[in-house]
């Protein structure tokens, strides 16, 4: 108590001096429209300072629920876009259950499940990616897995609350991709060396292919819907031995930076799988 007594007194010629100024302002102010003006806009440009400051700082704190709101509506977004569905059988009338179709009576064939990457590796020769999401979830092996510019992966392993992604940035990954002008197929591969680049092969020389030209998913891929961006093209070799082109592309993901992902379920590819695992073989 002394110590505040005792502050008090050596400040208090400048305590005295703050409240006369405070009290002569406020009357300097009311009494006079000019004044009133100029400390209205002070007042209102401060508060609006520091209000602008408050909310980037609020939004700040809120960025992990904002993504995680947006790679959820990404997903139900995904989940209604023309390549999810297929058309219906129109020589025979099926019950299906509403959910399962659009408007149109087409049958829906892939289903979107957002997922956090929680860890991803490019450095290696065969690289692989941990998605927080797991069997318990819906996760399963052999689903694409699809980033918000173009495909990832495809999983390989599954536990309760995690799943295992080999990334396109692995030497055993195969993806069925065609070209999207004249839609020419080919295979895509990554021979281990630059993460930003795959190369695209067995692209026919009659294809009329220019650098810039977009590599899309094939519909011959079970894992992903036809159409996904896998990258652009950036150089064209030709091999005289052969009448095929060999295209270094450019993948629309960047590897370095992805955060989230979604795992593509192929609905409806267990009845695909099963009647041609029954197609006897040549002996």
């Amino acid at each position: 108590m002394r110590n505040i007594i005792a502050f008090i007194r050596h400040f208090f010629n400048l305590f005295l001096f703050l409240i006369l100024m405070g009290i002569s302002l406020a009357i300097l102010i009311n009494y006079n429209q000019t004044y009133q003006v100029v400390f209205s806009n002070i007042a209102n440009e401060t508060t609006g300072k520091v209000g602008a400051r408050y909310n980037a700082v609020e939004y700040y704190f809120r960025l992990k629920k904002t993504n995680e709101a947006l790679v959820a509506e990404n997903a139900e977004l995904r989940g209604l876009l023309k390549q999810s569905f297929e058309g219906p059988d129109t020589s025979s009338i099926i019950k299906i259950d509403s959910l399962l179709k659009d408007t149109l009576g087409r049958v829906r064939k892939f289903q979107f499940l957002p997922a956090k990457v929680v860890n991803n590796n490019i450095s290696d020769q065969n690289n692989y990616i941990t998605l927080y999401r797991g069997a318990k979830q819906g996760a399963k092996k052999e689903m694409g897995v699809i980033g918000p510019q173009g495909i990832v992966g495809k999983v390989i392993d599954t536990s309760n609350n995690y799943c295992r992604v080999m990334s396109l940035l692995n030497r055993n990954s195969k993806v069925s991709a065609m070209l999207k002008k004249g839609f020419y197929t080919g295979l895509v591969d990554w021979d281990g060396k630059d993460p930003r680049y795959v190369t695209m092969h067995n692209v026919p020389k009659s294809a009329k292919v220019k650098v810039g030209d977009s590599v899309l998913t094939s519909n011959l891929s079970g894992s992903y819907p036809p159409g996904i961006m896998i990258g652009t093209v950036a150089a064209i070799k030709g091999d005289p031995s052969s009448g095929f082109f060999e295209l270094k592309v450019k993948t629309s993901t960047d590897f370095y930076s992805i955060q989230y992902a979604y795992l593509v379920d192929n609905m409806i590819w267990t009845e695909q799988k099963q009647l041609e695992a029954k197609t006897p073989k040549d002996k």
